[in-house]
């Protein structure tokens, strides 16, 4: 097998994950690297930041894939002071291509959401967007049998990368679920979805207060769901780099292009550490203690 080069990476990544999947928005493809330089090894990171920018280097790659774009809300400017233009100088110095599968990977089948939905337990999950086709935003499908709500959560707990913010949840930890749904990255603009697929709980994250509580209290009205399961972004998004490996090492194989594929050994979550009070009426430990508190 011969070393493909940053044209042929590039190529297959996009029958992969095809750019017609991404979102009007999005700025999903190749930000910078010369096409006739040969790939040996390609490094999958979710961000592109500084630091794994030099973990590229450092570990001889000739590619950094990521799952969030650099320059997704454009750039006029990029000195090499500036946090964006350090990435790409870097980068552009050390002769290693950065290409970018956003929502276009969010959509593909064996994408983000599909990761993060067998992380729960579901192994037959359609999209919550898209119809009848196979690709679309989001993931929904059942488990295999019923659990808690607690039980699922700490099961999913057990397959994400740590984070100091952990999980958050809403409803009771004895209710039963099943049917699951979810959204790799922020899904708060799925609420309508997830109701419509009938879910029990939806897993997603960056879930902001407003658009969480008016979920919850839809839900009340209606029996209780969906619950909610809160997660770190990048936790529920780097679940699909080592999928995302797999793939493209075999895709380009099928091609008779041979290429290392390593995943970051970084946790990019730009939260370091929490400070939980011992008792306080918005965070309190057990449902006991909520009790307490008419206004909950």
């Amino acid at each position: 097998m011969s070393r493909p080069t940053l044209d042929d990476v590039v190529r297959t990544a996009h029958e992969l994950w095809p750019l017609g999947l991404q979102e009007p928005w999005d700025a999903s493809g190749l930000i910078c690297g010369r096409g006739s330089r040969p790939v040996a090894r390609v490094l999958l990171a979710v961000d592109a930041v500084a630091a794994t920018a030099r973990e590229a280097v450092e570990r001889d790659a000739d590619l950094l894939l990521t799952h969030h774009p650099l320059l997704l809300r454009g750039a006029k400017f990029l000195p090499d002071a500036s946090d964006k233009g350090a990435v790409i100088h870097e980068l552009i110095e050390n002769r290693v291509g950065l290409l970018a599968a956003h929502t276009n990977a969010d959509s593909a089948v064996g994408g983000v959401s599909d990761a993060l939905i067998r992380a729960c337990g579901v192994e037959d999950a359609a999209p919550l967007l898209g119809g009848d086709e196979p690709t679309g935003i989001g993931r929904v499908g059942e488990l295999p049998e019923a659990v808690t709500l607690e039980e699922l959560a700490r099961r999913l707990l057990g397959e994400l990368l740590p984070t100091a913010g952990g999980l958050r949840v809403a409803g009771p930890r004895e209710a039963q679920v099943r049917r699951v749904a979810v959204c790799g990255g922020a899904g708060d603009s799925l609420f309508d979805a997830v109701r419509s697929s009938g879910a029990d709980v939806y897993v997603t994250a960056d879930l902001r207060h407003h658009p969480a509580s008016e979920a919850r209290e839809r839900a009340l009205l209606g029996g209780g769901t969906p619950y909610l399961i809160d997660c770190s972004h990048f936790a529920s998004e780097q679940l699909w780099l080592g999928t995302a490996a797999v793939q493209l090492r075999e895709a380009l194989a099928a091609r008779g292009f041979e290429v290392e594929t390593v995943l970051s050994r970084l946790n990019t979550d730009p939260w370091d550490f929490v400070v939980r009070p011992e008792r306080h009426p918005g965070s309190a430990s057990t449902d006991a203690d909520r009790a307490e508190y008419p206004g909950r």
